[in-house]
């Protein structure tokens, strides 16, 4: 152990934890290793993945997680790679190839990807010794940005027969670590915790009125001239803002969201990480697995949505060990904002009831095949929480996810057809033939129809499509998949339609409780009275941090009164009407039957959903008119206008 982590990462010791991880994985145990944003985390599967005589299989959330992670193994001659979205067919081809024949020694890829059909079918073939799942607090429902995906790792660990799993995270209370040891069998005595506190970061929470956000910004940010930061804002729109805003007063900066296109984004990552741009001003888009260890400060212009998002984001500062600075800008003007985030994803009953009563119809001892989009839109439940759902009814047993797979294949020949046939004998020439003939041919592309091939040919679906990945290997072909259909069995073809939508009602309605929870917590958090360094380290479980740090903004006397925002005209002076006729005579128009309070709340607050963007509610007057009012008040002057129709 010591002799590769000397050769390969050219360390003389361990960081505190990562020896203790290394060896449980060493011994052939699973373990959990919490560390602090910046503690040394990726060395604790780098290194034993040297040693195990497999591939490690690094599953993450997002591909910015693992692109600093691949540049820092491939400087250090690690053989490591990825499967990702960005990839040429050729560069994919070649990671894998070289998993099969035993060369790469760790394959990192998104969680999404082992929904791949494609993906399971090669990796399948491939012996793992260890599974790792970064940023792994997704995992639990408790956590801050639970991802239904995630809930399945535990059974395709099993699937894949991998022996031995490590948790990776900076982020987990101690009620989702009990989660996540239950989820993968892991014992206390490997679950790995290091200190929380960390002693350079100085945390501020200065109570700012929304209008005087910018001025104090501007004037923060000119005292650390040429200083690497990122500032941290809500929305987009926000984020182009307050970068222009920062230019105007020769700030040099650049915002960077979700809405640029990939390429930009790359960009900017780039420039921040060689210093030629020292100001980000970012949604959360921004900094998972940015590894740049001399960011000296981290504002939060909007308020972070919750304890654990502000963890994170303020980890990434410091990473040398120099002091930095942790700003929050803090007033309740974004709360509804916030709040708004939570309501959005909270499923209307009658989209529930929609999704059981599709699950009903499908006939006896037939699989449930669906396409998450478009029942998505039919249901008016956003992507997220759909998924969730589908996941609630998995653990309640009413189905079990069984595959995934592209409902349309198309290709293009890169030789003749007759070429191709000539290439087999026998029952493959036929084999062949019968895909040939039943791939109807465009001008160039050719897609495949596979319920004539089954009733034809009885060709099935899984045979065919490795018959045409290998084609595509070989370069007589160039495949393209879409359309991704889950398949489910249906456990329970009998259930209790109406008590079960009730229960499932119930638990969305619990978990938007806790969110809001979350985020009053939160500001609960920046106007405490107490060290703020050791109530955050509290709230993760760490015990071991000062009572008093002595540099955070409580401990120099600045307890945060957090301003009010500004008072609001009386929902009553709003005409009702002049907001939300047209969308109401549109949907009347298209689907014949009144819309729903809640749509309607929605469409006021500003928060997006499937049926609103059918309708093309954005480019209506009253979207998101009433988004700076509470949630709940909106909902309750809707219904009582609805009733005076």
């Amino acid at each position: 152990m010591y002799p590769t982590l000397q050769r390969v990462f050219g360390y003389t010791e361990f960081r505190p934890g990562q020896q203790e991880v290394i060896g449980a994985l060493l011994a052939g145990r699973s373990a959990v290793a919490i560390f602090p944003t910046g503690a040394g985390k990726s060395l604790c599967y780098q290194l034993p993945a040297l040693l195990l005589p497999h591939l490690t299989l690094v599953v993450s959330p997002l591909l910015a997680l693992m692109h600093d992670q691949l540049v820092f193994m491939r400087r250090h001659h690690i053989a490591a790679a990825s499967i990702d979205s960005t990839q040429s067919r050729e560069q994919t081809q070649s990671v894998m190839a070289q998993a099969r024949a035993g060369t790469l020694k760790i394959l990192m890829v998104s969680v999404e990807r082992l929904k791949n059909e494609r993906f399971r079918h090669f990796i399948a073939s491939v012996p793992i010794s260890l599974l790792v799942v970064d940023e792994a607090h997704c995992i639990s429902e408790w956590g801050h940005n639970f991802r239904p995906d995630y809930l399945k790792l535990p059974h395709q660990q099993r699937e894949l027969g991998i022996a031995q799993t490590l948790l990776l995270t900076a982020t987990a209370t101690p009620a989702v670590v009990a989660d996540m040891q239950a989820k993968f069998a892991i014992d206390s005595q490997d679950v790995v915790r290091t200190g929380f506190y960390r002693p350079n970061l100085h945390l501020t929470v200065e109570p700012v009125s929304g209008p005087d956000r910018l001025r104090r910004l501007v004037q923060w940010l000119a005292g650390r001239p040429k200083q690497p930061g990122i500032v941290y804002v809500t929305l987009q729109q926000t984020a182009e803002d307050v970068a222009r805003h920062l230019n105007q007063h020769g700030i040099d900066a650049a915002a960077y969201h979700a809405g640029l296109v990939p390429e930009v984004r790359v960009d900017l990552q780039q420039r921040f990480m060689a210093g030629q741009c020292n100001c980000i001003v970012a949604t959360i888009a921004f900094g998972m697995g940015i590894d740049k260890s001399n960011i000296r400060h981290v504002v939060h212009f909007d308020l972070p949505k919750s304890i654990e998002g502000y963890s994170q984001e303020i980890g990434r500062a410091g990473r040398d060990g120099l002091p930095a600075d942790c700003l929050v800008l803090a007033n309740r003007d974004s709360l509804q904002v916030l709040e708004n985030f939570v309501y959005g994803d909270t499923p209307e009953p009658i989209g529930i009831d929609l999704v059981l009563g599709e699950i009903l119809a499908v006939p006896a001892q037939q699989p449930w095949e669906v396409q998450l989009t478009a029942l998505s839109e039919r249901s008016n439940i956003r992507l997220l929480p759909l998924k969730t759902l589908l996941v609630q009814l998995e653990l309640r047993s009413i189905i079990a996810a069984r595959l995934s797979y592209f409902a349309e294949y198309r290709f293009k020949y890169l030789i003749d057809p007759a070429q191709l046939l000539a290439k087999f004998s026998g029952e493959r020439a036929e084999f062949v033939l019968a895909i040939v003939q039943c791939s109807i041919r465009a001008r160039t592309w050719c897609t495949l129809d596979f319920q004539t091939l089954y009733q034809r040919h009885q060709a099935e679906h899984s045979r065919v499509v490795r018959a045409l990945e290998y084609f595509q290997e070989k370069g007589w072909i160039e495949l393209e998949a879409k359309h991704v259909t889950e398949v489910y069995a249906v456990l329970q073809p009998a259930f209790d339609r109406a008590a079960l939508g009730a229960e499932l009602s119930s638990y969305f309605a619990a978990k938007e409780t806790s969110e809001v929870a979350r985020i009053h917590a939160m500001l609960a958090f920046f106007a405490s009275e107490q060290c703020l360094s050791q109530r955050l380290a509290a709230y993760f479980g760490d015990d071991q941090a000062p009572l008093h740090c002595g540099h955070c903004s409580v401990c120099l006397g600045q307890v945060a009164h957090l301003p009010p925002p500004a008072p609001l005209p009386d929902l009553g002076s709003h005409n009702f009407a002049a907001l939300c006729d047209l969308l109401m005579e549109r949907h009347l128009l298209h689907h014949g039957e009144p819309l729903s309070a809640e749509t309607l709340t929605r469409f006021l607050c500003g928060i997006t959903a499937p049926l609103l963007t059918r309708l093309k509610a954005r480019s209506q007057g009253g979207f998101a008119a009433l988004a700076h009012y509470p949630y709940a008040e909106v909902r309750r002057w809707v219904q009582d206008q609805i009733a005076d129709r």
